[in-house]
């Protein structure tokens, strides 16, 4: 059994195995033997090429290539493009195809714009699930591979045990080998998953100096029991995993090296003894760059060459003059301190891995769709995902955050710090309402901060990998004065080093270490704070005796809406942004001037953009915190829920009469109707009455017999600027509904009178208007912060935008009034029109719903209550209504793409609005725009299946 086994699987693998190694041998035999010693010795240099230099430089590495025959590139500062450009160029130039290597530790931006980044080391150092470095690691090596690179310099395994090392800090992954050998591995097979070789580095380990080899030779201390216990241990880890190669450090190791300032890369007890002989590396091995002072300083460009060499290293770095090298090599060749059996060593090695890097059929990078392809959005998702892993929190005292019961709470925001929050602040924003206090005359701002529950402060720094990230003294007193006296939150987006300056951290209530300043570490310490996350990180390094490595602790979610990349709940990107173009077709169209949408999964908001102006002037352009009239969106956003509401508390049933819910209608032919029959829009009503045609005189304009300019008791409801109507008017239109015929016979027909009704009804239960009720029971618990009836009392006007040039009514712009007339002759708070809001904030309420009533751990009504509101009564007679909800088309005919599921549900509105959320997708969709400006007639928006056509493509996104 064993041999057939042996015949079927493993001796065809290992047969191709040996044909892969002939074809490697062969090769590498062919091309070495083909060389002349001159050649032989070029493989071995690796030399310094820029892309943002002038053809002058270009030049100089064309003849390193040309004359002196160099193995290989490592790249610098410049671009994508221009690189790959020259790397055609010079490849195009060598016999040999060429090594490229670049120093990309935290991605390809470490040297090249327009290229994506990654978290320092020390940010991934506090990420517990190592399989998302690898996946990162897998991404960098894609990135790497498409720009045509074959070495990427990392990781970087220096165990950072001196908090004042000046160049590895962030660089490293932390003080604890454990972590940092686990992160390093996850790393390397990552990049080495893709072909690209990975370089553990500085050798034998430079975490624990106080001084920078690229100017000096920093000493390490360390007897060698400590060097093999701690530092060397990460080495033997990886090469015990097929690490490729190793980059040699210049440092001074007297435990390692007795000469006095011998540095190591030039040391043969070193390279050869340790590195390949106690530890076994049979990889590569590099010297860190040549040019640098810890080794220029010891000996002269080709002396340092070839003590390099001599000492066991197979490639040279950085060179600072070839050419007198090559003829260094050249004198001890013939004077027999080097042989033909040390040269073909590294030559051959080097030309081996060139095999295996596919050179030895070579292909020239393809330009095209370059920028593209190295800034993909799933690299977005991967970057989400680090920093949430990592993110971390060091104290929670009573769980002061994350922040619930919204409506209780007064949160102000300090900035510290001397880079910008502006991004910070609009996250912390998404959940509620936070006031910024200027800091610059602290005494009032302590004064100031009195008046708030809770303070978050930020500290913002520079995101640079080896900025000053200390606070300074009068930071230090500020934090300290706002944390006496004052609930804070405090978010650190700066390395963990910059906390050794505090010396107290008793009167923080939370403090948050997100370790860079950037837009996702913005966004997921807004999202830690509100619960949109939890956070689990650990400290990878310790912080005095106040916090040790591994400390953090961890907090849980709560169900709120967060935000990702779509890559991160299971859509492609790519596909979404056909979304761009049908918005903008609409609006290069004249459909609408402008538009909001929001897409969101499984709870993650990932597609936020805003379109055009707020009308076709184009003077505005319209933000995503601008204010829509979401018309019959009303209905499913301020009445509907609030009539759950009273249905969880058993004071209504479907089965409920309107003469029960308002006696006013006893006797009428209306009385018997129940509220499943007028939710789901079946009640036999008519469609709408134009109430306010009654109110208009002779020549079709307000007549002074039912309006004033001003205010006064009599005349209490505005219905617009200097329009006021008399107070009574509610009960005509509330009587004139009750009067009305109703249709023939019992079937689906779309009214706004149900819902006009049961604003009556619920303000006559409750005792408060509707927009209290909405704002109290809902609205300020969530963090909903633009929804709102009458927003001119709260918002600008400029950040509203119009809906319509009113020239039958108001004869006016209507700009923060309602535009259904109706509505406005009930002061702008109707049950069926009146609301507005921006796109995330209703994303919210459909979020709460697709959560079955839940929202920030809060139920606001039972999940069986949800379910007799979004179920189809009706369907076999044709109606798709749920209760108050919108349902998917039955037929041809409906509100959606046709494309989502049965349980979905929803609401559209005559202003050109679409809010609908499915469970079975987990999908929130939502489009606000202003169809209806300048004039309402003719719904163009609607007949091209604008909003349906944008549904579909998120669907067609859809990757699971």
């Amino acid at each position: 059994m064993r041999y057939l086994f042996f015949l079927l699987f493993l001796a065809p693998i290992i047969y191709a195995q040996k044909q892969s190694n002939l074809s490697q041998k062969k090769w590498v035999d062919s091309v070495y033997n083909q060389l002349s010693f001159e050649e032989k010795v070029g493989q071995l240099f690796m030399v310094a090429a820029y892309s943002n230099k002038n053809e002058s430089h270009y030049s100089d590495v064309d003849e390193l290539i040309e004359k002196y025959k160099v193995g290989g590139l490592i790249f610098f500062q410049g671009g994508p493009i221009r690189q790959a450009q020259l790397t055609n160029r010079y490849q195009s130039k060598s016999k040999v195809p060429l090594f490229i290597g670049i120093d990309a530790e935290w991605g390809l931006s470490m040297r090249l714009d327009s290229t994506y980044r990654y978290p320092w080391n020390m940010t991934l150092g506090a990420i517990q699930d190592y399989s998302l470095i690898e996946k990162m690691g897998k991404q960098m090596g894609e990135q790497s591979k498409r720009m045509g690179i074959h070495f990427n310099f990392a990781p970087v395994v220096d165990i950072n045990t001196n908090p004042n090392n000046p160049i590895i800090g962030n660089r490293s992954f932390g003080e604890d080998k454990i972590n940092v050998t686990n992160a390093a591995i996850a790393l390397t097979n990552g990049l080495q998953s893709e072909g690209v070789f990975a370089t553990a580095k500085h050798f034998p380990g430079h975490g624990d100096t106080e001084s920078d080899s690229h100017h000096t030779l920093p000493i390490v201390k360390f007897s060698k029991k400590r060097l093999d216990s701690i530092e060397l241990y990460p080495y033997r880890e990886l090469i015990k995993n097929g690490l490729a190669s190793v980059m040699v450090a210049h440092l001074d190791v007297p435990s390692i090296e007795p000469r006095n300032g011998y540095p190591t890369s030039i040391s043969y007890n070193v390279v050869s003894n340790i590195l390949k002989n106690e530890l076994k590396f049979d990889g590569l091995i590099f010297t860190d760059a040549l040019n640098m002072k810890g080794a220029s300083n010891f000996k002269k460009p080709g002396d340092i060459d070839l003590e390099a060499f001599l000492a066991g290293n197979d490639i040279l770095l950085f060179a600072e003059n070839v050419p007198i090298a090559i003829q260094k090599f050249d004198e001890a060749f013939k004077s027999g301190k080097i042989s033909e059996v040390r040269l073909a060593y590294s030559v051959k090695k080097i030309l081996k891995y060139k095999y295996l890097a596919g050179l030895n059929q070579y292909k020239p990078i393809e330009i095209s769709n370059l920028y593209e392809d190295l800034n993909k959005s799933k690299y977005d998702a991967m970057n989400y995902s680090l920093y949430e892993n990592a993110i971390t929190t060091l104290k929670n005292k009573e769980s002061v955050f994350p922040i619930q019961n919204l409506a209780s709470e007064k949160i102000a925001y300090v900035k510290l710090g001397d880079d910008s929050s502006d991004f910070f602040l609009s996250e912390l924003r998404k959940y509620t309402t936070i006031e910024e206090i200027n800091i610059n005359k602290l005494d009032n701002a302590l004064e100031e901060l009195k008046k708030f529950t809770k303070v978050i402060i930020g500290y913002h720094k520079q995101d640079g990998a080896w900025k000053n990230h200390d606070l300074d003294k009068s930071e230090l007193n500020i934090l300290s004065e706002i944390a006496k006296d004052n609930k804070v939150i405090v978010t650190f987006f700066t390395k963990p080093y910059s906390l050794l300056k505090i010396n107290n951290f008793d009167d923080f209530e939370g403090f948050i270490l997100a370790y860079q300043n950037n837009n996702f570490s913005n966004t997921v310490a807004a999202e830690a704070i509100f619960g949109a996350i939890g956070t689990k990180g650990k400290l990878p390094v310790s912080i005095n005796k106040d916090f040790y490595i591994n400390d953090g602790l961890n907090t849980k979610p709560v169900n709120i809406l967060g935000f990702g990349s779509p890559e991160n709940v299971g859509l492609d990107s790519k596909i979404l942004t056909k979304i761009d173009s049908i918005a903008n077709v609409a609006i290069t169209n004249k459909m609408t001037p402008g538009a909001q949408i929001i897409v969101a999964r499984r709870g993650k908001v990932v597609y936020d953009k805003s379109f055009g102006y707020h009308t076709y002037e184009n003077d505005m352009p319209v933000k995503n915190s601008d204010l829509y009239d979401v018309a019959s969106l009303t209905k499913i956003l301020s009445t509907l829920p609030n009539l759950m509401t009273e249905y969880d508390k058993g004071k209504i049933t479907l089965k409920t009469k309107l003469s029960t819910m308002l006696p006013v209608f006893k006797g009428t032919n209306k009385e018997n109707a129940t509220l499943l029959d007028m939710l789901t829009h079946q009640a036999r009503f008519q469609a709408w009455i134009p109430f306010y045609k009654a109110t208009l005189d002779s020549l079709g304009k307000p007549d002074k017999k039912y309006y004033r300019k001003k205010y006064s008791e009599d005349f209490p409801i505005k219905v617009f600027e200097d329009l006021f109507l008399r107070k009574d008017y509610n009960d005509t239109i509330i009587k004139r509904i009750a009067d009305s015929d109703l249709l023939r016979k019992t079937k689906y027909k779309y009214s706004d009178f149900s819902f006009i009704l049961m604003k009556e009804y619920l303000e006559r239960a409750t005792g408060k208007k509707l927009d209290q009720l909405a704002f109290e029971n809902f609205y300020s618990k969530m963090g909903l912060t633009t929804m709102t009836y009458n927003p001119l009392i709260r918002f600008d006007k400029n950040q509203i935008v119009p809906t319509e040039i009113d020239n039958y009514y108001r004869y006016q712009t209507i700009q923060g009034y309602v535009h259904d007339m109706g509505a406005a002759m009930q002061g702008g708070v109707g049950g069926h029109a009146g609301l507005f809001s921006n796109a995330l904030d209703v994303a919210k309420m459909m979020q709460m719903y697709l959560q079955k009533g839940n929202y920030d751990n809060h139920q606001f009504f039972s999940e069986k209550t949800f379910n007799v509101f979004n179920t189809c009564y009706y369907c076999k007679d044709k109606n798709r209504r749920g209760v108050g909800f919108d349902k998917p088309q039955l037929g041809e005919a409906g509100p959606t793409c046709g494309c989502v599921s049965m349980t979905s549900f929803g609401h559209t509105g005559f202003t050109g609005t679409m809010a609908w959320a499915d469970p079975e997708s987990e999908i929130v969709y939502i489009f606000l725009s202003n169809r209806t400006y300048p004039e309402a007639k003719t719904n163009i928006l609607s007949k091209e299946n604008i909003r349906e056509n944008i549904q579909k493509v998120i669907y067609e996104a859809i990757m699971d």
